[in-house]
């Protein structure tokens, strides 16, 4: 409660700073270009909208999540948030006034609400630090996960959340309850992580019973459950699966946002992607596209278009995917990676209608071949068309485990709606801009993938002999 208490506090704190510097700097200079008649109203919308925008935008970017996120993170949450919706606002003005409107005082004031922000966000989390102690958490992870995934998973947890949680206990499930009950009374937290289903039942009730705070790890089948409807045929609950990538309806105007975007954004960005294509011709003389096998829907195999950001001869030696400090990355590669300009080319691809803006990364066909002999759930991701964005590149990693993709990947597929659809492509903004998100493989991980892909290709060739 006390979390929430403070939290609130500083969401109304922030609210007030960014709405009111908004409305000042409007009413003192925009609105007198905006409205030559009824200027008092016309402002008065116009706050309306502006705070429409900017508490939308805070909540889809979790711009109010203090406690849980970086102090960095959740500045630049929130510089996105005001920060789109001054330029909307100062569009506006522009559009009305038919005139471009001195930007000056717009940029001011978005200098000076990010200075607020840093210091409102600061003071809470340095607050949370030194009066809000974790939460004591038991970590239950299930009898087929291995101890040391188990204390892998324990470490990336801490490694963001150290200040939520205090992970003093990490055990495997029990089959007695007794056992549970016991341990869990010390604990005010519970993590089930991969807990057989037979027990999590269990656990879960127990928990619930206590009061206790606890996060479970879904399974495919409850991610799929989310992609059902509630059925009144008897007085007995019934749920109805519904194949809602089927619906004609939402393929339609899914492909129409797709050709909208994909126009706009190659026809906005063509002076940035004709420099793009000549810095990497220049820099080794080798060909600026990159074409990659990839399965899309229906394990339909098409060829993705990238910028090259790798030497000619990168896998000479076989599949090897990328790692971190990868010696094959070029240096105009380097950068055009870093802020996913190298993605771009694949909106090609998807006026082509092999992929879609928003969907499953659409994975090499040699990494499919060998996710699948690992997770057979895996092909149920290719149950609609690859994206270029989607849940796992917003919510994961480029190193993420295929079944942890595959669980991010099935919570879009089973809610996938054009609302959701536009939130993820504003999503992909902020994405662009974190680090962590294309992050390599580590390099032992990243042998291992290239010696599956070897033994699969001298499995393959000795079909082709036989």
């Amino acid at each position: 409660m006390e979390n929430k208490r403070v939290t609130n506090i500083a969401k109304s704190i922030l609210n007030l700073w960014n709405i009111g510097l908004f409305v000042a700097v409007w009413f003192a200079f925009y609105n007198n270009y905006t409205f030559d008649t009824f200027r008092i109203a016309g402002g008065i919308v116009s706050v309306i909208v502006y705070i429409f925008i900017y508490t939308s935008l805070c909540n889809l970017y979790r711009a109010y999540r203090i406690a849980s996120s970086e102090i960095g993170e959740t500045v630049f949450s929130q510089l996105l948030s005001f920060g789109i919706a001054d330029l909307i606002m100062y569009a506006e003005c522009c559009l009305v006034y038919n005139v471009y409107v001195n930007i000056v005082p717009g940029l001011v004031t978005v200098l000076v609400q990010i200075i607020g922000t840093i210091f409102i966000v600061a003071l809470t989390k340095q607050y949370f630090v030194r009066h809000i102690p974790p939460k004591k958490t038991i970590l239950i992870y299930g009898k087929n996960v291995e101890s040391q995934e188990a204390g892998r998973f324990k470490e990336r947890l801490l490694n963001k959340y150290a200040h939520l949680f205090a992970i003093e206990a990490l055990e495997c499930e029990k089959e007695k309850m007794d056992d549970f009950k016991i341990k869990s009374q010390k604990y005010e937290v519970a993590i089930l992580y991969e807990v057989s289903s037979h027990l999590r039942g269990k656990y879960i009730a127990h928990l619930a019973e206590e009061k206790k705070g606890f996060y479970i790890s879904p399974t495919v089948e409850d991610i799929m459950l989310q992609g059902c409807e509630q059925k009144y045929l008897l007085d007995t609950p019934l749920v109805k699966y519904n194949y809602r990538y089927n619906n004609r309806r939402n393929f339609c105007l899914k492909r129409i946002l797709d050709v909208f975007f994909s126009v706009f954004l190659l026809i906005l960005l063509s002076p940035v992607l004709l420099i793009t294509a000549l810095l990497i011709r220049l820099e080794d003389g080798g060909p600026v596209f990159y074409r990659q096998k990839r399965c899309t829907k229906d394990a339909r195999v098409f060829e993705i278009l990238k910028f090259r950001s790798m030497v000619v001869d990168a896998e000479k030696n076989g599949v090897t995917p990328c790692m971190n400090g990868d010696s094959r990355i070029t240096r105009i590669g380097a950068f055009i990676r870093k802020v996913r300009l190298d993605e771009v080319p694949q909106f090609i691809n998807v006026l082509k209608g092999d992929m879609s803006i928003v969907g499953p990364r659409p994975e090499r066909v040699e990494h499919v071949k060998q996710y699948v002999d690992e997770v057979p759930e895996f092909a149920y991701r290719m149950r609609v068309l690859g994206g270029i964005t989607g849940y796992a590149q917003i919510y994961g990693k480029y190193n993420t485990s295929a079944y942890d993709k595959l669980r991010l990947d099935l919570l879009y597929i089973e809610n996938q709606s054009l609302v959701l659809d536009l939130k993820l492509i504003l999503l992909t903004v902020k994405t662009i801009f974190t680090p962590e998100s294309t992050e390599g493989f580590e390099a032992e991980k990243s042998e291992k993938i290239k010696l599956k892909s070897k033994e699969q290709l001298v499995r393959a060739k000795k079909k082709i002999e036989v």
